[in-house]
């Protein structure tokens, strides 16, 4: 009897132990970043003087969303030169749509010039090293609208839960 209640102690102490780093592999909570998660929102306007949290290890080196919607890495603010545009929206506004509702699929190119759909964009300068993972010809994306940057909007890659800044072109 005392072998049969030591084999049960085990498989429930096991069982326990598994359950548990399950959670991790996932990525824990609010820390998982990507794997499908579409913010419902963009950021809110940034907070120049917000200290950003620490990285946590596993998490992309790019800005990017948590699965609680906290946008990282977005806290420069309206003053940030990167991201200044002589003729913002030179091309148009993009019209296409806006948040999750609104997932496209890249179709084809590069930071330089990408497109889905019919609409053209290009990664800003100092976000090209950002989206070295990208796959161009398939990833799905969503664009958020900045609200710091006049001109530039935000482009999230669901696959990989970070994002870029681009500028629409038509």
């Amino acid at each position: 009897m005392t072998r049969f209640a030591f084999a049960i102690s085990m498989v429930t102490i096991c069982s326990f132990t598994a359950f548990g780093q399950r959670g991790q592999e996932r990525g824990g909570g609010k820390e998982q970043v990507g794997h499908g998660y579409i913010p419902s929102h963009g950021p809110a306007k940034a907070q120049p003087n917000r200290p950003e949290p620490p990285h946590v290890a596993g998490h992309p080196e790019a800005p990017h969303v948590h699965t609680n919607g906290q946008w990282v890495g977005h806290n420069s603010g309206p003053g940030d030169a990167r991201y200044h545009l002589a003729q913002p929206w030179a091309h148009g506004r993009f019209t296409g749509g806006f948040g999750r509702s609104h997932v496209w699929r890249l179709a084809g190119g590069g930071p330089s010039r990408f497109w889905f759909n019919g609409f053209y964009f290009d990664v800003a300068a100092a976000d090209l090293a950002l989206c070295d993972g990208w796959l161009w010809g398939s990833d799905q994306i969503v664009i958020y609208e900045d609200p710091d940057h006049i001109g530039w909007y935000l482009c999230y890659n669901v696959r990989l839960g970070t994002y870029v800044h681009v500028e629409y072109l038509g």
